[in-house]
């Protein structure tokens, strides 16, 4: 796993979010190009379903989507990855696999890619990162906490 290069993120805010307030629903929808290494992260108040739309993103169901969430009077960071289930790429061991290899990067790329909501919501770094592990094999169908957003480093 390599650390995030903040020249290969793109980040696009979509709807009525802004990049200082944290004003729910705010979601967001990663996606990467292999071939030439960029992120691009949609920060909105739904997901970028035109971005994660074309025939590969389909077949390869590699998007990372998450979402802020409140729970009592805590925020917390939801992620949900594909890992099987329906006609994607890879089988579940391999996919689940990947994605854990990659989790470093995708946190980094949701706090650099939020930085200036989190300096201006330092209290949210408190908040934890509840990961879903989506699959149809009950092995690899999980949800696990990854601690909090001040353990990233970017």
């Amino acid at each position: 796993m390599t650390d995030l290069n903040p020249d290969k993120l793109h980040v696009v805010y979509k709807d009525s979010v802004d990049e200082v307030s944290l004003k729910l629903p705010r979601k967001y929808t990663l996606t990467h190009s292999d071939s030439a290494g960029d992120l691009f992260l949609t920060i909105g108040s739904d997901y970028d379903f035109e971005q994660i739309s074309s025939l590969y993103t389909r077949f390869m169901r590699d998007e990372v989507l998450a979402e802020w969430q409140k729970n009592n009077d805590q925020y917390e960071l939801h992620i949900y990855m594909h890992v099987s289930g329906g006609f994607c790429f890879g089988w579940a061991g391999l996919r689940d696999r990947i994605f854990c290899y990659h989790l470093p990067l995708v946190l980094q790329a949701f706090k650099y890619g939020d930085k200036k909501l989190i300096e201006e919501m330092p209290e949210i770094e408190n908040s934890d990162i509840i990961v879903h592990f989506q699959s149809k094999n009950k092995k690899y169908d999980r949800i696990e906490n990854f601690g909090q957003i001040k353990e990233i480093h970017c």
